[in-house]
């Protein structure tokens, strides 16, 4: 096992009618930001349940924050918390929003252009703005970590950035909240925290025995609980799972002591920053592909997921091929197309794209080893087309 450090902060509100400790949690006399996305909130009742447990304290909205939250909105926003003296954010939303707070955090006490947080990494450790989240959308773990991701739309890039000081003080999870959801975000949901745990996981073995355990059983509980909370969100125990096992993908903790591949991530990104599709359906057409062409370095994780995951027997490269396979099925269970040519038309030259924005960012050897150099990259992505 690796040597590591956990951190996390977010005290972390989970079940029915947590909304009405709201006003217990946001801090006495703040001025608060309330930031959300596209206006679901006011029909699915949220927004009224968040104003009436904020009674007494001064409120200030900021709507409209994307689906891949614009870093051209954000800094909106940015301005309003200046201009109005905002003293504390609370994102009602789900991941995209959440994220959005996250720059907007970063942003607000930061000296210098704002876009270089994005676009140079800048990990923001202090000074940031204190925030709070109501989460309505489980899948990207947001609401308990302190990494986000910002597209810029000017140069369509879409890139991450964290740091310790974005972690949210609070986050309110109730998971009676899914039930008013399209089926599309669920199936999004689910397939997101799957592959974040993969990223995690699917790399080589460090003998982090409990790590592989509880990685594992997200795992195996996204496939138990998906298909049914995409056809019943108003089953609470389904939903419930369904909204820990996405909280528990990305909080941090099955990443300690484990090497981890965010290589998948960092090519999807760039399939949503060229042709919207969304996040989890990019993770969906990249992964398989990925595991293929990396077969050798994580043949010997795939065989131990083919065999605890999907029960396979037979030789490590027999169940580590059928485990791609297997993966591929749930992921079309879960309403994914996997192919890139399935979204869309205009394909053919998208890895020469990838492979020189890659290029122009230094970024050449990706993954749990930096073994997927800019030629895998290319193979990657034209495997998926």
């Amino acid at each position: 096992m690796l040597n590591f450090e956990l951190y996390n902060p977010t005290n972390l509100v989970f079940g029915k009618g947590q909304i009405e400790k709201l006003s217990t949690l946001v801090p006495k006399g703040a001025k608060v930001l309330l930031a959300y996305g596209g206006g679901s909130i006011f029909k699915n009742g949220i927004y009224d349940q968040v104003i009436n447990n904020l009674k007494g304290f001064e409120i200030v909205e900021f709507g409209g924050i994307e689906p891949n939250p614009r870093f051209e909105t954000l800094l909106k926003a940015v301005d309003v918390i200046k201009a109005e003296k905002i003293d504390f954010i609370l994102a009602v939303g789900g991941g995209s929003v959440i994220d959005g707070v996250k720059f907007i955090s970063a942003a607000v006490n930061f000296e210098g252009n704002p876009i270089d947080i994005l676009q140079k990494r800048i990990l923001i450790k202090e000074n940031a703005m204190p925030f709070g989240t109501v989460l309505t959308l489980p899948a990207t773990g947001s609401e308990m970590n302190s990494g986000y991701v910002v597209t810029i739309e000017a140069t369509q890039e879409k890139l991450s950035s964290g740091g310790s000081a974005l972690f949210p003080q609070f986050s309110i999870c109730d998971p009676t909240v899914i039930s008013s959801l399209p089926k599309r975000q669920i199936e999004n949901g689910v397939v997101d925290a799957y592959t974040h745990v993969m990223e995690q996981y699917l790399t080589y073995p460090t003998d982090a025995f409990l790590q592989d355990r509880i990685a594992e059983g997200i795992l195996q509980t996204l496939i138990q609980v998906g298909p049914g909370v995409v056809k019943n969100p108003t089953d609470y125990t389904l939903a419930s799972n369904f909204m820990w096992s996405c909280t528990m993908a990305l909080n941090g903790l099955i990443q300690k002591g484990v090497p981890s591949d965010w290589a998948t991530h960092m090519i999807g990104h760039e399939l949503t920053a060229l042709y919207e599709i969304d996040h989890a359906r990019t993770l969906a057409i990249i992964g398989p592909s990925l595991y293929h062409v990396m077969f050798e370095s994580k043949k010997e994780k795939l065989a131990q997921y083919g065999r605890r995951i999907f029960n396979l027997t037979g030789s490590d490269e027999e169940v580590a091929k059928e485990a791609i396979n297997k993966t591929v099925e749930f992921f079309h269970t879960m309403g994914m197309d996997t192919k890139l040519s399935q979204y869309t038309e205009d394909y053919s030259k998208t890895a020469d794209f990838i492979v020189n924005r890659f290029e122009e960012r230094g970024w050449k050897g990706l993954g749990e080893k930096q073994l997927i150099t800019l030629d895998k990259v290319r193979s990657i992505v034209e495997l998926s087309y």
